[in-house]
């Protein structure tokens, strides 16, 4: 009897984390390839991709093609405005053509003004020209009748050249009238073209005064609904038309606007005439040329059309030249092993074996481990900034759909149901459930963001207690960690810190980011210093000291009381809180870019409550366990028939009554205040749910644990490799097909988290070492590379 393997066995040994990450290192110099030709094809302006494509997604709003699309408003046109004004720029755009031209003329000025100045001049003769000044932006718009390709309009651009203020930006387009009057004669064509070329020497001599001229393609036209006078407008004319222009203006310095035809092409059955285009489709079209003419002054974050890449700092060239360094030096030493082995002398490595239970850190290794995972570190870093700070990977705009939110957790939840297992644990709230728990909940956070969901408030609530379960098992795995090991040490304080902010760290240098815009991690690293501090101070209260000294569980409740009146005083007074945070130098920590510390104060009073309430429940799991309250040995139910029924009672309803909540609730500042205070009910809830029956307790998903056990490192590293534009967006490696973009960068993603996570635990004997002298040599090392950042950020 044979022992080999089969085919199908020795493919799925090929099917792990090492091949994975290989194939996604694949995926990503292939994308990166074809995105270098696309480049080298079409440019890498991002105002040519606005002007050129673009599709509709979700309610009808309008995706162009590898940018984002920032929805001005009139206050942000008007900010736009000011800004220019301010710095002496004066806007001046010009609408020349026919009433499509006019159209579009009326909805961009009714996008800057009142609606009822609008309608008067609505009311005013098609073929009169108009004209909207505002003093105070220094804005001048003016509509120019001419819908033929005539004198007239040539004369216009000449007039334009020779001007002392040229406009700023010319809309121009025609050919519907041409097709009327000459009752759709070729001919037409054939002299609709020839005045083409007489306008490309004027065309050209303006673009040289700093003009942009947009050539809008003719839109189609529905046949159903045309009057019986426009009956000879087809579509195969308006075609015609546009092969026209783009035959001549190709080689022109005239922009043409594709997409103002794909815009009208969309909802042509919304046209109220068949000819003239709908609200949303003019509304649709002044966005464009809003995010073309304002984006690159006004850094929307939502808004990467026609924005310049963001500049590098000196922080981020040192950054990276560190990185280039280590780069090197660990090619080096590849090179030098891969020599030895051609010479038949190859560098044995030993492996110190330990039980994956303990969770024990190994020992600091080589050089060689050092500098081949810092290397590696670099390389994502690198990707990290190819994909979020700069042009080269394409960025779409995020839609709500409700279809797009259920559809994928509802697929993730068969896959983790799919992938259950028994455990060998059979305690509440054992560690293949915690990983379990932080699985499934970063899984439906990620669904969550990539959808933008955020905007629909009952979600937005139940997002919010996946965040507050998140600091309530910090509060619980730190209290029963301290409870149970009576480990108070320095080296494992700074070993949690090092493990939940290395890589926010590295990305603050990086990326040019403040520590405060990776949210998560603030509030995860002071609410763990907060526990520490409290579980630290003197008397210490472990297991064993409070076994047979039950003063211990009165300095327990002095403790809680002590960290329960810090929270309160804090929460009680904004001023007070500002103080205490804004002083330097800890400031850099809690600001964000704007130097505001509003965002950090909105986190911390949301969730002020959760750690202690994970504290509070670990307290009351130990103290049944030790009085035998319950037994959780073994794979039986927690309690007697009666008290499971009731508990399980209690704890659907616990989760119906939040639920109710967030859909009584209609205010999302009113919701939040209310949060912090009933959090812990759908947490525990939940956890009386998941443990009560012993069939439950002892089974998990393995599917959910192996997210849960990188679950910071993917809610760090979606901030700019999963999502883009700082969240506001989506990354796109495969423009045009959505649904096949998201399963391949969500691949890339979650390689990379997987391996920032292995790199994070191999440096951390390096940086965290078990000896207190070497640990505070690093920590040491750490103040003194921070104190110039800190002096240069303005933190002293």
């Amino acid at each position: 009897m044979t022992n080999e393997k089969s085919r199908v066995e020795k493919i799925i040994e090929q099917i792990n984390s090492t091949n994975a990450k290989r194939a996604a290192l694949i995926l990503v110099l292939g994308f990166a390839c074809y995105h270098g030709l696309l480049h080298l094809r079409y440019g890498i302006d991002s105002c040519r991709w606005l002007l050129s494509d673009g599709r509709y997604k979700a309610n009808q709003e309008w995706q162009p093609y590898g940018c984002m699309l920032h929805r001005y408003s009139q206050i942000d046109t008007r900010r736009c405005l000011r800004y220019l004004a301010f710095y002496g720029t004066d806007t001046y755009f010009v609408f020349i053509g026919d009433s499509r031209i006019r159209e579009l003329y009326l909805a961009f000025v009714e996008h800057l003004q009142y609606q009822d100045e609008i309608n008067k001049k609505t009311q005013e003769r098609i073929d009169k020209n108009l004209t909207h000044v505002d003093n105070k932006l220094k804005i001048k718009v003016e509509f120019v009748w001419s819908p033929y390709i005539s004198r007239h309009m040539v004369e216009t651009f000449r007039q334009w050249q020779a001007a002392k203020n040229p406009p700023s930006v010319v809309i121009a387009g025609c050919g519907l009238w041409s097709i009327k009057t000459s009752n759709a004669s070729l001919s037409a064509v054939q002299e609709y073209n020839l005045n083409l070329t007489l306008l490309v020497q004027p065309i050209d001599r303006l673009h040289k005064h700093n003009t942009r001229v947009l050539w809008a393609l003719q839109e189609p036209v529905n046949p159903d609904k045309l009057k019986p006078d426009l009956q000879m407008v087809t579509n195969e004319q308006i075609d015609l038309y546009n092969k026209a222009a783009i035959e001549v203006l190709s080689y022109s310095a005239a922009e043409l606007w594709w997409s103002a035809r794909l815009v009208a092409q969309g909802m042509v059955s919304e046209s109220p005439d068949g000819i003239h285009l709908a609200t949303r489709a003019l509304q649709h079209d002044t966005q464009i040329l809003l995010n073309m003419y304002c984006n690159d002054y006004m850094n929307f974050n939502d808004g990467s059309c026609c924005s310049s890449a963001e500049t590098y700092t000196t922080l981020q060239i040192v950054t990276f030249s560190f990185l280039a360094v280590c780069v090197l030096i660990a090619l080096v030493m590849i090179l030098h092993r891969w020599i030895l082995k051609v010479k038949g002398r190859p560098v044995q490595e030993y492996t110190l074996l330990t039980d994956p239970d303990t969770q024990a850190t190994l020992p600091a290794g080589d050089m060689y481990t050092l500098f081949t995972s810092l290397a590696t570190m670099a390389v994502i870093m690198a990707y990290f900034l190819i994909c979020d700070r700069t042009n080269f990977f394409m960025k779409e705009n995020k839609y709500y759909s409700e279809f797009s939110f259920w559809l994928p957790i509802g697929y993730v939840c068969a896959l983790g149901l799919f992938f259950t297992e028994d455990s060998k644990f059979t305690k509440v709230l054992h560690r293949d459930q915690i990983d379990e728990w932080k699985g499934w909940m970063q899984l439906v956070i990620l669904v969550y963001h990539v959808t933008g969901a955020s905007q629909i408030l009952p979600i937005n609530m139940h997002i919010k207690v996946l965040i507050s379960a998140y600091l309530f098992l910090l509060g619980y795995q730190q209290f029963c960690y301290v409870w149970q090991r009576a480990d108070v040490g320095m080296v494992n304080f700074f070993k949690v810190l090092f493990q939940l902010n290395f890589m926010t760290v590295t990305l603050c240098l990086c990326m040019n980011r403040p520590y405060q815009f990776y949210n998560f991690v603030p509030l995860m690293s002071f609410w763990f210093m907060m526990i520490y501090g409290v579980l630290a101070l003197p008397p210490h209260i472990t297991a064993q000291s409070s076994e047979n000294n039950v003063i211990q569980y009165f300095y327990l409740v002095i403790k809680f009381i002590c960290l329960f009146s810090v929270i309160t005083i804090l929460f009680m007074s904004e001023v007070f809180f500002e103080k205490v945070f804004v002083t330097r130098p800890w400031k850099a920590l809690f600001v964000t870019t704007d130097d505001d510390i509003h965002e950090w104060w909105y986190r911390w009073k949301l969730d002020r409550y959760s750690a202690m309430y994970g504290m509070l429940f670990a307290v009351i799991h130990l103290l049944a366990q030790r009085y035998n309250i319950f037994d959780d040995n073994n794979h039986n139910n927690l309690f007697s028939r009666g008290i499971a029924l009731s508990a399980t009672l209690a704890g659907i309803i616990g989760i119906g009554c939040y639920v109710t909540f967030t859909f009584l609730c209609r205010n999302e500042l009113d919701c939040a205040e209310i949060h912090s205070y009933i959090a812990f009910i759908p947490i525990v809830s939940y956890i009386v749910l998941r443990n009560i029956s012993g069939m439950l307790r002892t089974r998990y998903s393995s599917f959910f644990a192996w997210f849960g056990n990188i679950s910071l490192e993917l809610f760090i590293s979606q901030y700019h490799i999963w999502l883009a534009a700082d969240t506001h967006g989506v990354l796109v490696l495969i423009p045009g097909y959505p649904v096949l973009n998201v399963i391949i960068t969500s691949f890339i993603f979650v390689c990379a988290s997987h391996e920032v996570h292995r790199v994070t635990k191999v440096l951390l004997p390096y940086a965290v070492p078990s000896d207190w002298r070497p640990l505070l040599r690093n920590v040491m090392l750490f103040l003194a590379i921070l104190v110039p950042i800190g002096i240069n950020d303005g933190m002293f």
